[in-house]
């Protein structure tokens, strides 16, 4: 409260290089932090002449006079205590309410844009295959090769869902397990299995709710008119849109020691996602469902190391691809499609032929220390006099690495041969028992 009341200029310019209305978001900040503080003020005025009637009240007593004048004072400043007392609190949580729903600042670096047309590229890897014929889009290849089921999904659990069959399925799993390994064995990540339901506090940490609540499944627990009046319980739940919110809330309310930082950690999790706003897009597919695979890389670290680890974090992401030979591009987003929570991201697009574009398949994000404010998740700096040095918020940064569903599709379309077949990507192949390419059932 106290940045914005400091920086308003700066905070209202930013949120208008985001495309949003500050005024529709903050109200008119200045006005209520007056009201409150005003309020706040007199009520600290009228204590301090209650504290001195009571001290006047007992001298009469003692002295055997009457008091009766002083105590009906009193009485009246406590009645108007309460009601600046009430007034400060309703003022306070409106200002609250008001900051919950405002977005991270975007860095000076971030272009600034409206939407992803404006997004700015700044580096391109790998070669595009080659083909000899018309490459086919992953759900044609699936299909034909018997290893993955739209129809049947739907009749189970309705659209945006699938089922992985035989080497399919083998495939998903296979990609789960390359990731954790190079991520934990080469990168020095530690692997975390977290749960796959939170509570309203931990996306509040990580900046979901109260904003994002109807992209999200809740669980008939959770309390939906609670949580718009930022009321959050602890047994309440939801399933997680990524594991980047178990995983960051891992340290909510904690103080970290500096020697601790970085800290990096990685998980496999599903992530559930109603799609609200994505009515009619990418229907066909896998490209966005309601469920699907990701392992999650996740870093908290010291403010000033931030811009390098994001760079390590992305690079990190960008290995699965190059050691999968998987073509993609980086992509810096700008100020318009910039996530709600982060303050510079990095979007990583990887190359379908079967569709002939480059698709998403990791965002690493520098949240610098608005999740951390959120989740209050902060570090002691080391201080030349022990335990007091004061504790400072942390910088939190996460990508996906990979998302496994994406990866999946990206290896159909890149690796698909003429007849039919997928070559697996070598590196996979252990995990595979061996196996070096997925051929059409017979009859198919």
């Amino acid at each position: 409260m106290g940045f914005v009341r400091g920086n308003l200029d700066l905070v209202e310019a930013k949120l208008r290089a985001r495309g949003a209305d500050p005024t529709a978001l903050l109200g008119d900040f200045h006005a209520l932090d007056k009201s409150r503080r005003e309020a706040i003020t007199q009520a600290e005025t009228l204590k301090a002449r209650r504290n001195e009637l009571s001290q006047q009240v007992g001298a009469l007593k003692r002295a055997g006079q009457d008091a009766t004048a002083l105590m009906e004072e009193t009485r009246a400043l406590k009645e108007k205590l309460d009601e600046l007392d009430q007034r400060a609190a309703s003022l306070d949580e409106e200002l609250r309410l008001a900051l919950a729903r405002v977005p991270n600042l975007t860095r000076d670096e971030v272009p600034t844009g409206g939407s992803e047309a404006d997004n700015v590229t700044v580096k391109i890897w790998g070669e595009k295959p080659q083909f000899s014929f018309e490459p086919k889009p992953h759900w044609e290849l699936g299909e034909a090769l018997g290893i993955l089921d739209l129809e049947r999904a739907a009749k189970l659990s309705g659209a945006r869902f699938a089922v992985y069959m035989g080497a399919g399925a083998r495939l998903e799993r296979a990609l789960i397990s390359f990731m954790l390994d190079l991520h934990t064995r080469k990168h020095g990540y530690t692997e975390v299995l977290p749960p796959f339901m939170v509570n309203s506090k931990s996306l509040f940490g990580t900046g979901q709710l109260p904003k994002f609540a109807e992209d999200l499944f809740r669980c008939s627990d959770a309390d939906a008119e609670a949580v718009a009046r930022g009321e959050f319980k602890d047994n309440d739940h939801w399933l997680i849109p990524t594991a980047e919110v178990p995983v960051t809330n891992l340290y909510r309310d904690e103080i970290l020691d500096e020697a601790r930082l970085p800290v990096q950690l990685t998980a496999y999790t599903p992530c559930f996602r109603a799609e609200a706003g994505a009515a009619g897009k990418d229907t066909r597919g896998i490209i966005r469902q309601h469920q699907f695979q990701k392992v999650e890389l996740v870093k908290f670290v010291r403010p000033e190391e931030s811009d390098a680890e994001h760079e390590r974090l992305t690079r990190d992401a960008e290995e699965i691809l190059e050691t999968l030979k998987l073509p993609y591009r980086r992509v810096l987003l700008c100020t318009g499609d910039t996530g709600f929570s982060s303050a510079k991201t990095f979007d990583l697009e990887v190359w379908l032929p079967g569709q002939g574009l480059y698709r998403e398949i990791s965002s690493c994000s520098n949240f610098d220390a608005f999740q951390a404010r959120r989740a209050n998740i902060r570090y002691r700096p080391s201080s030349a006099e022990k335990g007091k040095a004061k504790p400072e918020f942390v910088h939190t940064l996460n990508g996906s690495g990979l998302a496994v569903g994406r990866t999946w599709l990206a290896i159909l379309e890149n690796y698909q041969q003429a007849d039919g077949s997928v070559v697996i990507p070598e590196p996979l192949r252990p995990y595979m028992g061996g196996q070096e390419r997925i051929v059409p059932e017979p009859g198919r």
